[in-house]
């Protein structure tokens, strides 16, 4: 019983390690890789619908690209605490303006050249009719959501350094694709089952361990060899 106690000790004690060394590892990577959030607004309609799930990758802001959607701190001129997410329209270099009229449609241009943006809400690049010329300095971003009549962003405040935000303020840049962080979580999921597997064949072991061997009584009466 005791070989067999110390077999089922040995057996909890791997798969526990490599439970909790699985499920620790997991969520480390995934707090430093990943973050989550739920839209709260409808800025970024119809892209993003107000109670989505937001997910996101950290990732440097002089990474991000144009028509990335990233999320940012919020300067103070914003007025608001916490994050935003914004598609990034300009980079530090280029030249954004609004708006000029291509056929029968309005467009923003970039650099002189009139962008496509099948994302913006109702085929609407300016939405609140306010015309703008920026510049973007080195280092920094110029922001608009995708719901351009209903989106707090760089064009309102334009005395700011042309209403960028620095690349310093991106905390990550949205992702539509599911795959690694699933996976991640599987991996997390499987290492908290082998915690709780580890745990089970630990009680197994002691409760082997505390089992009495079974006595055999002794005979009432002697008994003479044969």
């Amino acid at each position: 019983m005791s070989g067999r106690g110390r077999g089922l000790g040995i057996a909890a004690l791997v798969v526990g390690l490599l439970g909790l060394v699985l499920a620790v590892g997991t969520f480390v990577h995934m707090r430093s890789a990943y973050g989550a959030s739920t839209m709260s607004g409808g800025s970024m309609t119809p892209t993003y619908k107000e109670g989505d799930r937001i997910i996101w990758e950290h990732v440097d802001g002089g990474e991000v690209r144009r028509g990335d959607v990233v999320m940012f701190r919020a300067p103070q001129s914003y007025g608001v605490e916490g994050l935003l997410m914004k598609r990034v329209i300009g980079v530090g270099g280029d030249r954004v303006a609004c708006c000029t009229t291509v056929g029968s449609q309005e467009r923003v241009t970039v650099n002189g050249k009139p962008v496509e943006e099948p994302y913006v809400y109702r085929e609407d690049p300016d939405g609140v009719h306010r015309p703008y010329d920026v510049k973007v300095p080195k280092g920094r971003l110029f922001l608009l959501g995708d719901y351009r009549a209903n989106s707090q962003d760089s064009r309102f405040h334009l005395d700011d350094q042309g209403g960028t935000v620095s690349v310093d303020a991106v905390q990550g840049r949205v992702t539509d694709d599911r795959t690694v962080p699933a996976l991640l979580a599987g991996a997390l999921l499987l290492g908290g089952v082998l915690v709780l597997t580890g745990i089970g064949l630990g009680i197994g072991a002691l409760a082997v361990r505390r089992r009495k061997v079974a006595q055999v009584p002794p005979a009432p009466w002697p008994v003479q060899p044969v």
